[in-house]
């Protein structure tokens, strides 16, 4: 019977195609998206945001991936050129980006769901039966096999990812999706303040993930209805979904869990500068429920040739270690103190300097004599000898940088003086 499962879903799965939604802003991100778009972002010490869905993708049996890029692209576009396009185009095996080209009209993507209308020509040569539309801006390891099986299963029109959040996380942050004790789903309200709670489960609701598996026909004909209607707003959950489940079509909800203890799956929406923080925090924990080094479900990124990570002089007036930490290639830590960060590759840290709770991305030099606490450093950044960040909020903010509603600090090469653009 397992092995029948695995075919079922083998072949359903080749029958889907993919299509990432990358084009956001980020705004919530603030100067952090200021040269790249969000799922651009860098995360995890060696990663974009990017991966996750892709990765996803590939592991899940779906290689037909399209990604739709259209705010900032350079970096994302580069990301996936550089590290994604090595597919098996004879077996029709390919990731591909689909920037925002005007194909229908003289306008961009107004919304989500313009964005696939606008391409709706090039998917219908691909042929796939099911559409699986993601979001290409959130944190998570999930097999989309399991959910386009439940699809076909349920002979559904749409079915949605949803997670369990409780009801006061959801509140103004969440596509909220109300559902029968079935799963069928009787209402979708985008970001309400108060969220319809789960059926015999008080003070929790489900969320939606931003994923959708939809009938290929039924998407073109619902997209294609939504580009004539000048009142829509073009959105997956602002206004399509939302007249798909009033007119009584079949939508589903799938919920996103962990299939070893049935508890919430692990997601992350980190579309603010302290959730982003957070997440990447969570990873230098002994055990952080996202693994990382899980062979059986890989996170796969453009691999950058680089050198060891070298920490140097071992004196008790400089000593260069790292400790909760997750430091990558090309990093020298030169009698310098690192603890509870990350440090993406080609960082270097000098002598008698300390950083603490600290997201450090790639490429930046860190002089002597500095102390960095509780902050986010951009990518390029070159910080003086003697600076520091995060010990006195007031000269943060008199410095220029930017200060989280819980403290955090952001630091940008802009900020510094620095115009790099760095992407």
């Amino acid at each position: 019977m397992a092995i029948q499962q695995q075919r079922y879903i083998s072949r359903l799965t080749k029958d889907t195609f993919a299509l990432i939604l990358a084009g956001g802003k980020g705004s919530r991100l603030h100067e952090l998206t200021q040269w790249r778009a969000k799922p651009s972002v860098y995360f995890g010490g060696k990663f974009r945001i990017i991966d996750f869905a892709l990765s996803n993708c590939v592991n899940s049996g779906i290689r037909r991936v399209a990604v739709l890029t259209q705010y900032k692209a350079h970096s994302l576009i580069s990301h996936v050129v550089r590290g994604w396009t090595s597919f098996r185009g004879e077996l029709g095996e390919f990731v591909e980006v689909w920037p925002a080209s005007q194909r229908t009209s003289e306008n961009w993507y107004a919304g989500t769901v313009d964005a696939v209308y606008q391409n709706i020509d090039v998917i219908r040569e691909q042929n796939p039966e099911y559409l699986l539309i993601l979001a290409g801006d959130h944190i998570y390891k999930m097999d989309y096999g399991a959910m386009v099986a439940a699809h076909a299963d349920w002979q559904a029109d749409l079915t949605i990812a949803c997670i369990e959040v409780p009801v006061e996380e959801a509140a103004n942050s969440y596509g909220v999706v109300t559902v029968d004790s079935n799963l069928r789903v009787t209402g979708f309200t985008e970001k309400p303040a108060h969220p319809a709670p789960l059926p015999g489960k008080p003070g929790f609701c489900l969320a939606s993930m931003g994923n959708y598996v939809f009938n290929r026909d039924f998407l073109f004909e619902h997209a294609i209805r939504d580009a004539r209607n000048n009142d829509s707003t073009h959105d997956f959950g602002q206004t399509l979904i939302p007249e798909i489940i009033a007119a009584g079509c079949q939508v589903r909800a799938f919920p996103f869990v962990d299939q070893d203890t049935g508890a919430p799956g692990y997601w992350r929406d980190v579309g603010t500068l302290d959730a982003y923080f957070e997440a990447n925090m969570e990873l230098v924990s002994v055990t952080p429920q996202l693994n990382l080094y899980d062979s059986d479900w890989p996170i796969l990124t453009q691999q950058l040739q680089s050198p060891p990570a070298k920490f140097v002089f071992d004196h008790d007036e400089r000593r260069g270690f790292a400790v909760d930490s997750m430091v990558s290639g090309g990093c020298v830590i030169s009698g310098a103190t690192v603890r509870r960060s990350l440090l993406f590759s080609g960082v270097v840290v000098g002598s008698w300097t300390e950083v603490t709770d600290t997201v450090v991305m790639p490429q930046v030099k860190i002089g002597q004599n500095v102390i960095i606490r509780n902050a986010i450093i951009d990518r390029g950044c070159l910080i003086p000898d003697g600076t520091q960040i995060g010990v006195d909020a007031a000269q943060d903010k008199h410095n220029g940088f930017r200060i989280t509603e819980k403290g955090r600090v952001l630091v940008t090469p802009d900020m510094l003086g620095q115009t790099l653009h760095k992407t």
